[in-house]
């Protein structure tokens, strides 16, 4: 069909409080807002501000009242543990509403924090729909991050209860969640009231009397409990979402209700090109912005049914098991990371096992999370036969900035593009100076203020922290600290951060926080830490380590100390496996360590010398080593 994206996008330029008016009609409201946006509210201004209504009902109870209970809201596939799970909307009403009534006997209300950490399972998403219900504020934190990064979270948010699991589950291991949990609670400063834990069959776990509860055990003694949603307004926040810093301090991402729900509602629809009742599939994980907008909200506020998958794309058992998931549970769309297809193609590179399955009703693959080179797309286009949709957007967005609209008619492809502009977003490039670049010409990409409905409005408790990291550097505009150009067509091209994050797999993480962790050795005199590239990951960090003398030991042996540092600290999660004792860094003269430069050399890419360099022979050193290593090679 030919796209409407064009008419979308102006009919949003001519009346942006007008469309978005339009599409709050879809939700349910309590009061219904009489304006749009109030430029005055908050750091940036705020939207539906005289709106009042709650989360947990759009999606949930209106489903159900309107006669839909009996369709699938969840389907659970573990190929890890073999457990296999469908709950039916109404269902999935009665356990957060038991969940709910648990949570309000242990003192949680409106506008208090709950800490969800847990894997991958049903009651991970009820933990978080009964927090949306009373009106309190979830923050999930990812099952892969070490109990130091847990303790930051809790603390930060100052969570009056925690859910948590006795383990989460990984290929080939078991990972005990429950002394994870108990070192954050004796490392925070702030401690909560309560903790409920998920006793799973394949270890469980000794809970503290007096804080831990059994969630099965209250989901039993709270069953068939009728608890009301609670009002909220629009503006309340729904979560918070830690996001990496690049001090090292994690970034607390809050995002609202109603205008949350307004523009994921729209993306379902328009972006994703699903009908209510169809099946859709974010191979992603909850502990991700992802998860939270495209395992739970949309695909629920739409009235989807959505897959909760504990699993790999290879290995569990094989790389066919999105084959099989998508043809076992009728997916329509798949929206998942490059990493995954990386890895699938690698084990498979003819998509021989695609043959074993019927996908005759699996109609788009949609990639984003990092970078979607142009080789894993056609790829995935050869053997899947279906449009392969490159899209980008970020923690802070919530949803799409740039994308492909298959709802509104798909656009030509560009290869290495993710597109064009979504509605609400008026993305412009700039130079550091503030000003306009021509078309194809790299600079800072910038959306133009205010942000849309479903983007963050401020960081927890951090106004000022937000505007200095978003808004000051290009007054008017919102940062999104990525390097691009638009080309004359209107296409948007990313082509690389420009802070110290480092998108591993599709995780974002701070090199900062990493270095934090490795200056914590205590024969590391100074350090570095680097994304590379890596043709599977993407990106993986790498560690320039300056250690002292007369430590006696190896230097193989402090690095192994370092990577398992790192480890403990930030969690496997990281990739951290590659250090590399150096004598000396390279700097400016007033002493700010030459990251990109050392990226550029390792990347094997064209570099100039800095003009700013202290020693210039620094460099030589770092390539030694680097070519040493057999990650970089010396030029003939």
């Amino acid at each position: 069909m030919a796209s409407s994206y064009s008419e979308v996008y102006a009919s949003w330029q001519n009346n942006p409080e007008g469309f978005w008016m339009e599409q709050a009609e879809a939700i349910d409201w309590f009061t219904k807002p009489t304006t749009a946006f109030d430029p005055d509210q908050g750091v940036y201004g705020g939207w539906y501000p005289d709106g009042i209504t709650n989360t947990c009902h759009n999606c949930l109870d209106r489903h159900v009242a309107a006669g839909r209970g009996e369709q699938v809201a969840l389907i659970y596939d573990s190929p890890i543990t073999g457990a296999k799970r469908t709950i039916s909307y109404a269902a999935m009403l009665a356990e957060v509403e038991a969940f709910a009534g648990a949570m309000t006997d242990k003192g949680v209300g409106k506008g208090d924090r709950v800490v969800i950490y847990m894997p991958m399972v049903p009651e991970a998403i009820v933990a978080m729909l009964a927090c949306a219900r009373i009106g309190a504020i979830h923050s999930v934190v990812f099952g892969g991050f070490a109990a130091h990064e847990l303790a930051t979270r809790i603390e930060d948010s100052h969570a009056k209860l925690i859910v948590s699991a006795s383990c989460g589950i990984e290929p080939g291991r078991i990972v005990a969640y429950k002394p994870l949990l108990d070192s954050a609670i004796e490392q925070s400063r702030h401690k909560p009231d309560a903790t409920i834990i998920l006793q799973r069959d394949e270890q469980r776990c000794e809970l503290i009397p007096g804080r831990d509860e059994d969630y099965a055990a209250l989901i039993e003694a709270n069953a068939g409990r009728k608890i009301a949603c609670t009002p909220v307004l629009a503006t309340d926040p729904l979560y918070i979402l830690y996001t990496s810093g690049t001090t090292g301090q994690p970034k607390g991402v809050v995002r609202d209700n109603g205008g949350h729900m307004a523009a994921l509602y729209w993306s379902m629809h328009a972006i994703y090109g699903l009908k209510p009742g169809e099946v859709f599939w974010a191979a992603s994980d909850i502990g991700w912005v992802v998860g939270h907008s495209y395992i739970v909200y949309a695909p629920l506020l739409h009235g989807n049914t959505t897959i909760v998958f504990e699993g790999k794309p290879v290995g569990t058992p094989d790389a066919g098991t999105f084959w099989r998931v998508i043809s076992e549970h009728k997916v329509a769309v798949l929206f998942t990371a490059p990493t995954a297809f990386r890895a699938i193609r690698k084990e498979d590179p003819q998509g021989s096992l695609i043959g074993q399955y019927d996908l005759s009703g699996y109609r788009a693959l949609f990639l984003a999370g990092e970078r979607a080179d142009p080789d894993t797309i056609q790829w995935a286009e050869k053997v899947l036969d279906v449009p392969v949709i490159d899209h980008w957007w970020q923690t802070e967005t919530g949803w799409t900035i740039a994308g492909n609209p298959m709802g509104l008619g798909l656009l030509p492809v560009k290869y290495g593009s993710p597109a064009v502009a979504m509605p609400g977003y008026d993305v412009q490039v700039l130079d550091d100076a503030g000003h306009p670049v021509s078309a194809g010409t790299l600079g800072n990409v910038v959306v133009k203020l205010p942000l849309p409905p479903g983007c963050l409005p401020t960081l927890w408790n951090a106004e000022e922290r937000f505007f200095n990291a978003y808004l000051a550097e290009f007054p008017g505009y919102y940062k999104t600290a990525d390097a691009g150009f638009v080309d004359d067509e209107g296409y948007l091209f990313i082509m690389a951060r420009t802070d110290d994050i480092i998108n591993v797999a599709g995780h974002r993480l701070s090199t900062g926080g990493m270095e934090e962790a490795v200056s914590g050795h205590p024969d590391v005199v100074e350090c570095a830490v680097i994304g590379i590239a890596d043709a599977m990951k993407g990106q993986i960090p790498a560690g320039f380590i300056v250690i002292n003398n007369g430590h006696g030991r190896s230097d193989e042996d402090v690095e192994k100390e370092v990577v398992k540092l790192v480890r403990d600290q930030i969690g496997p999660v990281a990739a951290f496996k590659t250090v590399m004792v150096v004598k000396r860094l390279p700097k400016t003269r007033s002493g700010k360590i030459l990251r990109a430069t050392m990226q550029k050399i390792a990347d094997g890419q064209d570099w100039k010398m800095p003009a700013t360099i202290d020693d210039p022979g620094v460099l030589d050193e770092i390539l030694e080593v680097l070519t040493k290593r057999g990650i970089a090679k010396k030029s003939d």
